[in-house]
C-alpha cells in the first residue's frame, strides 16, 4: 500500500514537470503568434486604406485617359473601372488593357522574405495583368488561386503594420530590386508605376517565341 503511495507522487510529480515544461515552452510560442497576429491585424487595416486609396486613383487615371483619347477622337467606352463591394479587387480597362488590383492574397499572417534581413511582416497589394475574374474562375484552393495569381503578377507592395516604416515595392521582373515608398505616396506611385509598366509596352503577334516588348 505505501508503495502505490510512492508511485502516484512519482507520477503526480513527472505530470507536473511535464505541465509546466508545456506551458513554459507554448507560452513562447503564443506570445510570438500573438505578435504576428497584431501585426496581421494593424497591417491588414493598412493594407485597406491603400488599396481604397488606389480605387480611388484608378478612377482618376480612367478620367484622363478618357480625355486625352477623346481629344484624339478616339472612342472611350473601353475605358473605365469597376470593383467588387468589398474592395478587396479593383479592375481598369485601357482600351485592349486590362489591369487588376487585389488584396485577397492576404489568408494568414505572412512575411517578405528579405535577404540577410529579418522577415517583414505586411500586408501585400498584387497587381496583375489581365481581369481577375477571369484569372481566378473555377478555382478551388488557396494554392490554386496563389498559383494563377503569381503567373500573372506584375508588381507586389507590401504594406507593414507600422506606419512609421516604409512600404516595399516590389517588380516582377526585377525580383530582388526592393524600392520604398512612404504610406502617404505609396497608392498613388504603384498604381502609376504599374500601368506604365503594362500600357508602355506592347505585345507581340503569336509566334511562339516572343510574348511583349516595353518602350
Amino acid at each position: 500500500m505505501p508503495s502505490n503511495n510512492y508511485e502516484n507522487f512519482d507520477n503526480m510529480e513527472t505530470t507536473f514537470r511535464k505541465s509546466s515544461v508545456i506551458q513554459e515552452r507554448l507560452g513562447l510560442v503564443s506570445s510570438h503568434m500573438y505578435k504576428q497576429f497584431l501585426d496581421y491585424q494593424h497591417a491588414t487595416i493598412n493594407t485597406a486604406e491603400i488599396f481604397s486609396e488606389m480605387i480611388d486613383n484608378f478612377k482618376v487615371m480612367a478620367d484622363t485617359f478618357k480625355q486625352s483619347f477623346a481629344a484624339r477622337g478616339i472612342a472611350t467606352q473601353n475605358i473605365y473601372v469597376e470593383h467588387d463591394k468589398d474592395k478587396t479587387v479593383v479592375i481598369i480597362n485601357i482600351l485592349w488593357h486590362t489591369i487588376s488590383l487585389t488584396t485577397r492574397c492576404n489568408f494568414e499572417p505572412q512575411a517578405l522574405f528579405r535577404e540577410n534581413k529579418p522577415p517583414f511582416f505586411c500586408g501585400r497589394i498584387m497587381a496583375l495583368n489581365g481581369n481577375y475574374n477571369d484569372i481566378a474562375e473555377g478555382v478551388k484552393s488557396r494554392a490554386e488561386i496563389m498559383e494563377r495569381l503569381l503567373d500573372k503578377e506584375v508588381a507586389s507592395l507590401y504594406v507593414p503594420a507600422d506606419k512609421s516604416q516604409a512600404c516595399i515595392f516590389k517588380i516582377k521582373h526585377l525580383t530582388n530590386r526592393e524600392f520604398f515608398l512612404n504610406h502617404t505616396d505609396a497608392s498613388i506611385e504603384f498604381v502609376i508605376k504599374v500601368v506604365e509598366t503594362i500600357c508602355g509596352g506592347g505585345v507581340y503577334h503569336d509566334e511562339r517565341q516572343r510574348k511583349s516588348f516595353s518602350i
